[in-house]
């Protein structure tokens, strides 16, 4: 009888503990439930709170929260207290007070006699007349992020078995909480990187690798009259922007060269707007399967700028005209003087070959100063359908004389297929004659140059290459500035402008200029224009 009563005592004591469990399991989980539902972190805070009061039957509680930055604990959520810390909450140093001692022992910790001797770092927490607390840590990606606290007024309220339910509450709830403080960090990185993009003076589109929009600020929505939320996850090629500038992203985005694009495009209102596309990079846990994760548009108005170029332009095209007619005085004078003058009188020939030598240098540069500031301001640039290949023919005839009296061979090697594109004829003419020139100038006799052109992405490339004496490679990055001529070429007649305006003619029809060249193993000198299909 008597081994009956305590096996039904046994049982009875396994039935009550398994309850227990069982209790403690559910108590859990309804946290767990309770407090996933929102991201918003106040909201997680005060859920979890009333969540958890609810389930231990406690009095009163509060959640703490740890602030790295200023080395406190902070009092975020209370309920049951006195007094409300809302407007200045509790914060409490790092290794102070009953919190001191849950930080470091990283366990949770129980005091059921309260009764005023207890070492508290706010003091005025004795007003709120608690004679029991438990608190324990709460846990996310490993490291302590908080305390969870119950308390009761009344001593001896919590038994011990209460520690390890409350300690895997506070880890349930100090996973929701961290969920929230991510989501919270991550709006308002959000917002502040809206702000910055919104307060730009610059219109900034910014799509994913498919070309789809992911983002458009506020001077863009200016820009082009049209309503950014509308155009969220549009592709780029279905916003409302002018034609022409849609085709030219469109075109830049497709080549897939993982590159910078610039270009500048004036629309019909005259306003003048600069343009970038640049790739964008970022690390993903899994393979990356395009060369370009998405691109950033920038568009700046340059309007500005170029009315300014455009007057500049006009000033000096005014100043070269006013120039030209003394200067041409002098050149008729110094002719006539040249006549009269008997020929016997060497000194005097020889100062008149000097001062018509100065007068048509003066001349050339007054034409490459002119010249080179119209190309740089746009103006008078005129596109029109252009036939490569004759466009290169040409330029080899015109060069005949140069090639029979310097007695060098020149050769045109040309790609199959070359395109017909749209560019201003005479300025890309311009720019082939200045390279084939510059190379006739510095080979030596029976040298040899190349004239060659082909199509490489969305660029056509024309290059001249020599067998000259190459270019030291201190000097190849300052060969396209204005007035710069390399040492060793100084002693061929020049103004120092011939590679700047070859460089201000590739800007001016989408492209840019290049040099390649070895000491002693001759020079190539590259230009690229962007291909406009007519």
């Amino acid at each position: 009888m008597t081994d009956l009563s305590s096996l039904t005592l046994q049982n009875q004591l396994l039935t009550r503990e398994v309850k227990r469990r069982v209790d403690q399991l559910a108590a859990i989980n309804t946290v767990a439930a309770t407090v996933g539902q929102s991201l918003d972190l106040d909201v997680t805070l005060d859920t979890a709170l009333d969540v958890v009061l609810q389930i231990v039957e406690a009095e009163a509680g509060g959640i703490s929260l740890i602030d790295e930055e200023a080395q406190e604990v902070v009092l975020r959520a209370q309920r049951g207290w006195a007094r409300n810390l809302e407007e200045r909450p509790m914060r409490i140093p790092f290794g102070k007070g009953m919190t001191g001692r849950v930080l470091r022992s990283n366990k949770a910790v129980l005091d059921n006699n309260l009764d005023g001797s207890e070492e508290l770092a706010v003091p005025s927490f004795l007003e709120e007349d608690f004679r029991s607390i438990v608190m324990a840590p709460m846990h996310a990606r490993g490291r302590v992020i908080g305390i969870l606290s119950i308390m009761s007024s009344k001593p001896n309220s919590f038994e011990p078995d209460i520690i390890g339910v409350l300690e895997a509450i506070a880890d349930t709830v100090g996973v929701a909480l961290h969920n929230a403080q991510l989501y919270e960090a991550t709006l308002e990185n959000q917002n502040n990187l809206k702000a910055i993009l919104d307060s730009t003076t610059d219109g900034i589109i910014a799509t994913d690798q498919k070309g789809r929009i992911r983002h458009i600020n506020e001077q863009a929505e200016r820009m082009f009259a049209f309503w950014r939320t509308e155009l969220v996850k549009t592709p780029l090629r279905e916003i409302p922007i002018d034609p022409h500038v849609r085709d030219l992203l469109l075109r830049a985005l497709e080549t897939r060269s993982g590159e910078q694009e610039s270009f500048e495009v004036t629309f019909e209102t005259g306003q003048t707007v600069s343009i970038t596309a640049s790739p964008v990079h970022y690390e993903k846990q899994v393979e990356q399967n395009s060369e370009t994760d998405g691109w950033v548009i920038v568009f700046r108005d340059v309007t500005h700028r170029r009315t300014a170029e455009l007057a500049r332009a006009q000033y000096i095209a005014a100043a070269a005209h006013d120039m030209r007619s003394p200067l041409g005085v002098t050149i008729n004078s110094l002719k006539l003087l040249d006549t009269m003058i008997e020929a016997t009188d060497e000194t005097v020939s020889e100062l008149l070959i000097l001062a018509q030598n100065g007068v048509d240098r003066l001349q050339a540069l007054i034409d490459d100063v002119l010249r080179l500031e119209q190309i740089e301001a746009g103006y008078g640039v005129e596109p029109e359908e252009v036939d490569v290949v004759s466009l290169l023919r040409e330029a080899c005839h015109q060069m005949q004389a140069v090639v029979m009296a310097n007695k060098i061979q020149l050769t045109l090697d040309l790609e199959d297929n070359l395109p017909r594109v749209q560019l201003d004829r005479q300025l890309i003419s311009r720019a082939v004659i200045n390279y084939l020139d510059n190379a006739a100038k510095y080979i030596d006799e029976n040298g040899h140059i190349i004239l060659r052109a082909f199509v490489k992405g969305p660029m056509l490339h024309i290059e001249v290459t020599d067998d000259g004496p190459g270019i030291p490679p201190q000097e190849q990055t300052r060969l396209f500035e204005r007035f710069y001529r390399a040492p060793m070429t100084r002693a061929v007649p020049g103004t120092g402008l011939g590679l700047a305006i070859v460089k201000s003619i590739a800007r001016a029809v989408g492209g840019d200029v290049y040099v390649r060249s070895t000491p002693g193993q001759g020079s190539t000198f590259g230009i690229t224009a962007r291909i406009t299909p007519p």
